[in-house]
């Protein structure tokens, strides 16, 4: 009704005198500038806000009747209000994609399961040709995808050449003294047993050659051997492999995930061993990488062999005797068996 009365006297006042405009118009700033005195925020409808943007819009000096509020404020109520409807009208109907029907999904499926070397454009493709128009991001939502092994080349070498497979690597070792000691490990990797061992504090190619004469007398050598990109396996190294009829197998440069086997012996000697005593020397050394080894083949399970050991550790049954503890490795690890009493 205000704004009614408004629009009323707007039209009254065309037929006013100019002097009583000016004294109607004087009394009214006059009003409004007590109303401000006395009101910090005055309050603002939206028909208000309506009322100014239009006036902003035929009128070119609404700003200088504007006493209640800033200009920007008009503006911005104006540009509120264009936001508004747009946000009315963009969420007026269902939002997104038309759904698709699950019989398509179905199909979607049934194509990507029973065609595994389609990609989504192929059976986007297939689609249209019985009338069912779909995008491919629709397909690559429903459709069926084959997981594929990470790493195909190297697991599916490592699986199939376990047999024939053996792997070797140094761990650095220092002693009381800051002397620096190399344990060289020859690992095979089917029963993930250690077949030799060897200690020096300076590794040379000839001498690693020599130590896998040592760990494969007579005919007992593997046909693969893996091993890093180290330099000690030099030329002298090299020749002395391929005369024996082994193949090697390196691994990437810095990449020691395709040596796992070895990374995961030289960690266990660490934590389980290494880390808990002092070594003097090296045939101090020498005896705890013999006790560590002894244990390792005789009595650790390992999770990949079923919890057995290297050595297929035999199961004895509660019928056999009482358990006792049989200490190792100087009493860093026991070994419990069952005897008669």
């Amino acid at each position: 009704m205000n704004f009614i009365g408004l629009c009323l006297r707007f039209l009254f006042s065309m037929f006013k005198s100019h002097s009583a405009l000016c004294a109607e118009n004087l009394a009214l700033r006059h009003q409004l500038c007590v109303y401000q005195r006395s009101v910090k925020r005055p309050k603002v409808r939206p028909i208000d806000r309506i009322l100014w943007g239009l006036l902003s819009r035929v009128w070119t000096r609404w700003k200088d009747a504007l006493i209640f509020v800033k200009p920007d404020t008009v503006i911005r109520w104006q540009r509120k209000r264009f936001k508004e409807y747009w946000r009315r009208l963009s969420t007026s109907g269902k939002p997104g994609r038309p759904p698709v029907a699950e019989e398509v999904k179905n199909l979607i499926r049934t194509m990507s399961s029973m065609n595994p070397t389609w990609g989504s454009p192929r059976i986007v493709g297939e689609l249209a040709k019985l009338g069912i128009t779909v995008t491919k991001s629709t397909v690559d939502k429903y459709r069926v995808r084959v997981r594929k092994p990470p790493s195909p080349s190297w697991r599916a070498f490592l699986k199939n050449h376990m047999k024939e497979l053996v792997s070797v690597d140094f761990l650095v070792v220092p002693t009381v003294r800051f002397k620096i000691l190399y344990v060289f490990l020859v690992l095979s990797i089917e029963r993930r047993r250690i077949i030799h061992f060897a200690i020096t504090q300076h590794p040379t190619a000839a001498w690693t050659a020599q130590q896998v004469v040592e760990a494969f007398p007579w005919d007992t050598a593997p046909k693969y051997l893996l091993r890093d990109r180290d330099k000690v396996y030099g030329g002298w190294f090299k020749r002395r492999v391929r005369n024996m009829g082994i193949e090697e197998v390196l691994t990437a440069p810095h990449s020691p995930w395709q040596n796992p086997y070895s990374e995961r012996l030289n960690g266990s000697i660490r934590r389980e061993c290494l880390d808990h005593v002092i070594v003097f020397g090296e045939n101090h050394l020498r005896r705890i990488i013999g006790d560590y080894v002894a244990y390792y083949n005789g009595s650790r399970t390992h999770l990949s062999l079923d919890m057995d050991s290297p050595d297929m550790r035999p199961v004895q049954m509660p019928d056999q005797g009482k358990v006792i503890s049989l200490p190792q490795v100087g009493g860093l690890h026991h070994r419990y068996e069952r005897r008669a009493a």
